[in-house]
């Protein structure tokens, strides 16, 4: 994406992918890499001796990331309560050991061993291919406790700065300060791995696939980053500094004044919703000024466990979210895992293609015990406050399905139900799919992913899967004019929500509720103020009316108030 900061030209200026908004300028703080096997080591001649010897570091490891983890709530507990698992499996030690056993170094069994994990992740897709940043610092931090030095990763900050790293893990950025780290710019990652959606929770700056700036910081000793727009200025200049420092103070003013119900110029009312993953989640969540959740990603607690929560487990956790928002929307998906996030007690086959497999409600069709686990967990939360519950299935393709889990849904007494549209087919037959629930969410990071055939964890592909693909618009569009022919809710639950420009797309086609990291709130919320209905709707049409999403976005932004720039 082209940026709206600062007119620029020259080698100091690198784009990547903006992944949380802001613009920020400062020293550069090199995140440190990891040592690497001891090339000076010996065959292992002892290899049950030199096992118990990595078992012991990686209890070490899986101790003091749950340590860290009791520090932390929300997402940050998740990740790194997940990560100390994996530096528990025992499926990883044991390939260790089998390494021993073939006569390597104990670091070079290590380091072999995970990549052999890794390789494995890496083709189930989906969620487990995004987990391979977090083995890999499992693994940087096993061979650094074998070899006694320091685990890599953030060094000791004297002063607020820019944090750049080759990829950043998610048990480092869990616990960042932002008083002290202003942003975070990483040669790698993508824009739905786990450190991008930390960033944006914590409300840092931040942007990925920022090529050559490893390099670039090595070199320089001041940076400055459009978070939003994915620009690097390297050693900017001191007007370039000003302009961006205008453009924040501008910033700051349009969101101190943004408060409230999302309402566009002339008054139509679009819901501003928060995307959260557990009941601490919630509680943040709540405390700001938004009208609830439009997304409860509930597979957390199913993840790295042995079995599946109990109903009396889940029944608490969905009772204090709902308590948490009052009478505001808590909109819950079902478990949403499968072939991309496989669980340990399902026992299911590995699969070729898991992003095309029995993942979200395939699952709870085939395991129906887990279905209707959470079902009566959700009803029994529901009796208990009586708040303004929804509940949707994930990954609902055609109308039969739909159907389904309608009917599972309302013999519960639950009030409202509905279906994530995130497979083309579910986009383009809406009107009918519809007929059968209450409403739907449509999640863009799946739905650019099938639409444009681009694996989401494939960095080559981020153009392709770019929400202002006008194909992926095209899409949305369909599910749209379904809502419209059924009377029925549509609302946006994927990243594309929080984008303050592609918000006025969204609700020119018909949407008529936005869900997003909860930071992101105030800044669509002030660019929906901006704009009329109708100013929406033609936006919208000069999106669909584009052949490329740079073209699709350019456009809309020379029809949008000058001032949403500032807010990108």
């Amino acid at each position: 994406m082209r940026s709206e900061s600062p007119s620029t030209s020259g080698q100091h200026v690198l784009h990547g992918i903006g992944v949380s908004a802001g613009t920020v300028h400062g020293p550069v703080a090199i995140v440190s890499t990891a040592i690497g096997v001891d090339s000076s080591e010996a065959p292992s001649h002892d290899p049950e001796g030199d096992s118990a010897t990595v078992q012991l570091a990686m209890q070490r490891v899986a101790e003091q990331l749950r340590a860290r983890a009791e520090r932390s709530s929300g997402n940050a507990k998740d990740v790194l309560s997940a990560t100390a698992q994996l530096a528990s499996d025992r499926g990883l030690l044991k390939t260790v050991t089998g390494h021993l056993r073939n006569g390597e170094g104990i670091t070079s069994a290590v380091h072999n061993a995970v990549g052999e994990y890794a390789e494995k992740l890496q083709r189930l897709g989906g969620y487990m291919a995004e987990r391979v940043t977090d083995l890999h610092d499992v693994r940087d931090r096993v061979i650094c406790e074998l070899r006694g030095e320091d685990a890599p990763g953030v060094p000791e900050l004297s002063e607020p700065s820019i944090l750049v790293a080759k990829d950043l893990a998610p048990a480092e950025t869990a616990t960042l300060d932002p008083a002290i780290v202003l942003g975070i710019i990483t040669e790698e990652g993508g824009p739905t791995s786990h450190t991008a959606i930390l960033a944006a929770q914590l409300g840092i700056p931040a942007a990925v696939k920022v090529s050559g700036i490893v390099q670039a910081a090595h070199t320089s000793d001041e940076l400055a980053l459009d978070g939003g727009a994915g620009m690097v200025l390297v050693d900017p200049s001191a007007t370039e500094i000003t302009e961006l420092g205008e453009r924040s103070a501008r910033r700051t003013a349009l969101l101190s004044g943004s408060h409230g119900q999302g309402l566009t110029k002339d008054g139509r009312h679009i819901a501003l919703l928060a995307n959260i993953g557990s009941a601490a989640d919630a509680t943040k969540a709540a405390a700001l000024d938004l009208e609830g959740s439009g997304l409860f990603r509930t597979e957390f607690m199913f993840l790295d466990r042995q079995d599946a929560p109990s109903v009396e487990e889940q029944t608490d956790t969905y009772t204090r979210v709902i308590e948490s928002f009052g009478s505001r929307r808590v909109v819950v998906r079902t478990l949403d895992a499968g072939a991309d996030k496989p669980l340990a007690f399902t026992q299911m086959p590995e699969e070729e293609n898991p992003a095309l497999g029995i993942r979200g409600l395939r699952l709870g069709m085939r395991k129906q015990e887990l279905l209707d686990t959470q079902l009566e967990a959700l009803s029994r939360a529901y009796r208990a406050t009586h708040g303004d519950l929804w509940v949707m299935a994930p990954m609902v393709a055609d109308v039969d399905e739909a159907h389904y889990f309608a009917q599972k849904v309302r013999a519960l007494g639950l009030p409202k139900v509905g279906v994530m549209i995130e497979v083309p087919a579910a986009a383009l037959r809406a009107s009918r799919v519809l007929r059968e629930v209450d409403f739907a969410s449509i999640g863009t990071n799946d739905l650019a992913q099938y639409t444009m055939a681009a694996d989401r964890l494939n960095g080559e592909l981020a153009g392709l899967l770019s929400p202002w693909q006008p194909a992926v618009l095209e899409m949305i569009s369909f599910a749209c004019k379904g809502g419209a022919t059924t009377h029925s809710h549509i609302g946006v639950c994927g990243e594309a929500g929080g984008d303050p420009l592609l918000a006025l797309v969204l609700v020119g086609l018909g949407v008529t509720s936005l869900s997003m990291a909860p930071k992101k709130v105030a800044a669509v919320r002030a660019s929906l103020a901006m704009h009329d209905c109708s100013r929406c709707q033609e936006m919208a049409q000069a999106a669909l009316d584009s052949s490329t999403a740079a073209q699709a976005r350019d456009a809309v932004i020379s029809m949008a108030d000058p001032a949403v720039r500032d807010l990108l």
